[in-house]
């Protein structure tokens, strides 16, 4: 069962299109696994900070009580008691299984939170040739009978949230993976392909459970509950029932479905560095050939600030500059980081870091020691709440003032556009100062 800690709790980490549906089917095929599709809801829990339209009202109130009253460990203990019983309860159905893959590829979005709640969960990078994922897009949207911008979608001024995915998305996943750690696994999309037996295997070595025989071919467990849970949600991605295993027919298949002119934007707005340290040299280099471009080493900072900008402003999220992986460890280096630019970065064989009930005694512990003074935490409260008043008090200044001007500015337009208006105003003034006399 999953605990306070993340005990046997596994969150499969990628950008969308990246695999993570064929991972996850073959994941769920393991006795000890409970894998379903995407769950996502650990970021409707970190939304209920964000003031949102409810029927009830109230939005204000939630946004002071949740940023301001309620203490930030109160919130994340809440949260974690929340998602601890809601893991639990899949278990409980799970015929037997005791860890559960949470696969949810926008976690990008939350991955401070999720480091917070759940340190000792295992993280499983899921990681593709970027252009192969750009190629999955434009397929998925051709056969949903739309065509695909993707010129539009990478370089537009609108915000659209699959080109955060491709950009800051894929950026906070490479930066939060940057280091070993003993509770992270790189995953290659192309190696998992190739030779899933091998691959789940080492997942499975990384897991503390052993491979069982047959796992991968998830076509011959149609009829077991499991995946029959698995493919009755009808999310992630649609042509994983078309196959009973793995196959190769998708590696490359940027080179058939993208034009030119959409990889080299996309490789541009990435730059070369990051196909480089992701182990995509040799696409890189073959992107340059068929383009004819040579590309900046550096990404397209700009616009990738737009999207966090723009993702920002629709859903009120805050992210740490550079955020890298916070987990049990405590960043130190050690078990194994596969998929890395230079191969394999090796330390102790992807051996699974043993849990402990006492780590999580701790954990609650350190929380009770940061705990200040109830009186001086009560004051802190209250300053944080009157401290939201007043910048709420600010901004509907700052709305009034517009909406002020606005009408000024309609008013000044209309007198100007009525032929005589400005004399017939002061005719009007002069009437009506004059007692209605003529």
């Amino acid at each position: 069962m999953v605990d306070a800690s993340g005990n046997n709790l596994v969150f499969l980490l990628c950008t969308p299109r990246s695999g993570s549906s064929l991972a996850t089917v073959m994941l769920q095929n393991h006795s000890r696994v409970y894998a379903a599709q995407e769950m996502w809801f650990l970021m409707s829990l970190l939304d209920l900070k964000a003031a949102q339209r409810r029927a009830y009202g109230g939005g204000a109130i939630l946004e002071r009580f949740f940023g301001g009253v309620l203490p930030e460990d109160a919130f994340a203990d809440a949260c974690r008691a929340f998602a601890v019983e809601a893991y639990n309860g899949l278990l409980r159905g799970g015929e037997g299984a005791d860890i559960v893959v949470d696969k949810s590829p926008r976690y990008y979005y939350l991955l401070e939170f999720l480091d917070a709640l759940f340190p000792q969960s295992k993280r499983i990078w899921l990681l593709r040739n970027p252009l192969d994922v750009l190629a999955s897009y434009k397929k998925l949207g051709a056969s949903r009978g739309g065509a695909a911008d993707l010129a539009g979608l990478l370089t537009g001024s609108a915000f659209d949230i699959k080109a955060a995915d491709l950009t800051i998305g894929l950026m906070r996943y490479m930066r939060y993976f940057a280091e070993t750690d003993p509770y992270a696994y790189r995953l290659r999309y192309e190696e998992l392909v190739a030779d899933p037996a091998g691959e789940l295997a080492g997942v499975c070595d990384f897991l503390g459970i052993s491979y069982e025989e047959g796992m991968e071919r998830y076509g011959e467990r149609m009829g077991t509950a499991k995946s029959e849970l698995y493919f009755s949600m009808g999310v992630g991605d649609p042509n994983v029932a078309d196959h009973a295993a793995p196959h190769t027919n998708a590696v490359g298949s940027w080179k058939d479905a993208l034009t030119k002119r959409e990889a080299e934007l996309y490789v541009r707005l990435l730059g070369a560095r990051t196909f480089e340290a992701l182990g995509y040299g040799e696409a890189l280099a073959e992107a340059e050939r068929w383009t004819g471009a040579r590309f900046e080493r550096e990404p397209d900072e700009t616009l990738l600030a737009l999207r966090e900008r723009q993702l920002l402003e629709a859903t009120g999220c805050r992210w740490e500059p550079g955020y890298g992986m916070r987990s049990a460890a405590g960043g130190m280096s050690g078990g194994m980081a596969r998929g890395s630019a230079g191969g394999e970065i090796k330390a102790s064989a992807g051996e699974a870091v043993p849990a402990s009930g006492v780590d999580a005694a701790m954990a609650v512990e350190t929380r009770q020691a940061r705990t200040p003074d109830a009186r001086v935490h009560q004051l802190q409260m209250t300053v944080r709440a009157l401290e939201m008043r007043l910048e709420a008090g600010i901004r509907e200044q700052r709305q009034l003032r517009a909406q002020l001007g606005a009408m000024k500015r309609k008013a000044d337009w209309l007198k100007s556009a009525i032929p005589f208006g400005r004399r017939l105003s002061r005719f009007a003034s002069a009437y009506m100062a004059g007692g209605g006399k003529k």
